[in-house]
């Protein structure tokens, strides 16, 4: 399929900004689950694809990745979907955000996708405003957008690119033309062409997503050659289950030998700067010198141990093993394994 007609684009955003309505807004049809209780929230990462105004387009629904009561053990096994369902990159990211008082949570939001994707992302980047009955009668996006100095910022940084869509009140408005779905719709689809255009047809890509391509790709010739007479959607779908089940399992490694080597690495460079410091009456002085050691060792053995756990956990077949080839080499490499076998 050209990719001039294909899109990959991934929704972005905190549980409840309404990222699954619209999802199914854009596609003209309820393809992914919403739940309007208290407890709302995708809650694991959904892909779906049609056919919209001659435009092939699979949208990646995500759960509230950037939400601050969940965690990264949490949020692991989705945030790995997601990398597989887009690989080998979006191309366009929707951040969705609620037509409200633009908070430090929301800012959070931003600088989280910044740091998991770089800001490189901001250049595939559309923000896309829900919930627009909440618009002062009368009131344009443009103008909501420029009453908060962070968010004109944010959109400055998307490339002015920002639309508004009410999933509850606008569906069928045929009096309003700026407060019909329809419109906005058909305006946000004209943004993401100009954004292709702009970017040559390109997506957002990283080394990890191209080794996830490469791998999935693998995977497909595989699955063929011993598939009989799965079709060419059956082959790629568990091509991408069996690259997920492997990719978790190193992520688990990756993570188990991070924090083991950063509490490992902490434990040894304090020590070791307690044991050298000379005047230990000066207590404020100590503290000082072991909160920036503690901070430098961290970083440094939290950056050994997890390529250390990641190699280790190749070949495991639960996540359980994973984590025990993991610990098992970070704790072999600091030495510690072999001092309490020796005892």
């Amino acid at each position: 399929m050209d990719v001039l007609t294909s899109r990959r684009i991934v929704l972005l955003g905190k549980t409840g900004a309404g990222k699954s309505s619209l999802a199914n807004t854009i596609l003209g049809d309820k393809l992914f689950t919403t739940n309007h209780t208290p407890n709302s929230g995708t809650s694991e990462c959904q892909a779906k694809t049609k056919s919209v105004n001659g435009r092939s387009i699979t949208l990646i629904d995500t759960p509230g990745f950037f939400d601050a009561e969940r965690s990264e053990e949490e949020m692991r096994p989705e945030i790995v979907r997601c990398i597989t369902e887009c690989a080998p990159g979006p191309h366009a990211f929707l951040v969705v955000l609620k037509v409200e008082k633009f908070t430090e949570q929301e800012q959070d939001v931003i600088a989280k996708i910044c740091k998991y994707f770089t800001e490189d992302a901001l250049k595939y980047a559309v923000i896309v405003f829900t919930h627009g009955d909440q618009l002062q009668e009368g009131m344009k996006l443009e103008e909501f957008v420029s009453q908060n100095k962070n968010l004109r910022d944010l959109v400055k940084k998307c490339g002015d690119r920002c639309h508004v869509v009410d999933n509850k009140y606008w569906k069928d408005n045929e009096e309003d033309n700026y407060r019909s779905n329809q419109f906005h719709v058909a305006e946000l689809l004209n943004t993401l062409d100009k954004m292709m255009k702009t970017n040559k047809g390109s997506y957002y890509t990283n080394e990890m997503l191209q080794e996830v391509k490469r791998e999935i790709h693998t995977e497909e010739e595989l699955i063929r050659q011993s598939s009989g007479n799965m079709s060419r959607e059956e082959i790629r779908n568990e091509a991408k289950i069996n690259v997920f089940d492997r990719l978790l399992i190193r992520s688990v490694g990756f993570a188990t030998g991070a924090l083991l080597g950063a509490f490992l690495g902490v434990a040894e460079m304090v020590t070791l700067a307690v044991s050298n410091f000379q005047d230990l009456s000066n207590f404020s002085a100590l503290v000082s010198t072991t909160k920036a050691t503690a901070a430098l060792a961290a970083q440094t053995g939290a950056a050994k141990g997890c390529w250390k756990g990641l190699h280790a956990a190749e070949g495991a077949e639960s996540l359980g093993e994973a984590m025990q080839k993991a610990a098992k080499a970070v704790l072999n490499q600091s030495g510690i394994a072999a001092d309490h076998n020796n005892k």
